[in-house]
């Protein structure tokens, strides 16, 4: 007696990948529609996995161009352009043989897949840190210079735990630093290392912004993150600036 498709099914939904390799084989010859949708199914699943992967070897050409370096480090930040709220940087050691599927530019990942990459790359990670400069930081020294804080401030946190002997950062050269660094234009859709700060920022920035959000809920940051929506300027222009807001960022929407 044949198996149930619901048995089959369970099975494929249950073997290792080599395992159900070779019962998509066995089953092929089944004639039954529901088998053969659940074998298109796993096919196409396949063939989707096997793209990421090559994805993935894309992503670590930087890492193996400097492999020689046994702590590689990528930097990089969230939050340069909000109107409110600080700029947040992030710098990760990943180990070398190290595989996170689906890692990308935050900026390309879903907010539910980022929330599971921070926890995947804080937990995968040899050592990571986390900087940030505050608005009013921002407002004193300027956002690129608030921006190097932060990123030497991940660097200083990340280095208690392992020190790199090499940054990939996104574009920009970090100042006061005297690892050396490579910077790669683009870099979070690039770099695997850099690609994993760019998470951990975003995130972490996020979540502060969540929270923000239900001390000053007037302002919508749970939706727009501080970034300067038509909805956030209304709400600076009826309400005025919060704590949390840049000064130097708003000054052309407030008297």
């Amino acid at each position: 007696m044949s198996k149930s498709i619901n048995d089959i099914k369970n099975e494929l939904a249950n073997a290792d990948k080599e395992t159900r390799e070779s019962l998509i084989e066995v089953y092929k010859s089944d004639t039954r529609k529901g088998v053969a949708k659940l074998i298109e199914k796993y096919e196409k699943q396949e063939i989707a996995l096997e793209k990421e992967y090559k994805r993935l070897e894309l992503m670590h050409q930087f890492e193996n161009k400097y492999s020689d370096y046994e702590f590689i480090a990528g930097i990089d930040e969230a939050g340069r352009g909000p109107l409110a709220g600080p700029v947040v940087a992030a710098s990760v050691i990943l180990p070398k043989d190290c595989e996170i599927l689906y890692l990308n530019d935050s900026k390309q990942v879903s907010a539910k897949k980022r929330d599971e990459l921070f926890d995947e790359i804080k937990e995968k990670a040899v050592a990571y840190g986390i900087g940030v400069s505050s608005p009013g930081r921002i407002d004193e020294i300027n956002i690129l210079q608030a921006t190097y804080e932060a990123m030497r401030a991940a660097i200083k946190q990340m280095s208690e735990t392992k020190s790199p002997d090499i940054l990939l950062v996104d574009a920009v050269h970090i100042p006061e630093v005297q690892t050396k660094q490579v910077g790669i234009i683009k870099g979070d859709a690039k770099s695997v290392s850099i690609a994993a700060a760019s998470i951990l920022a975003k995130v972490t920035r996020d979540r502060f912004m969540i929270q923000m959000d239900e001390m000053y809920p007037m302002y919508g940051f749970a939706s727009h993150k501080g970034y300067g929506s038509k909805a956030h300027i209304e709400a600076i222009k009826k309400y005025g600036p919060s704590p949390i807001h840049r000064e130097t960022f708003i000054k052309n929407f407030i008297d």
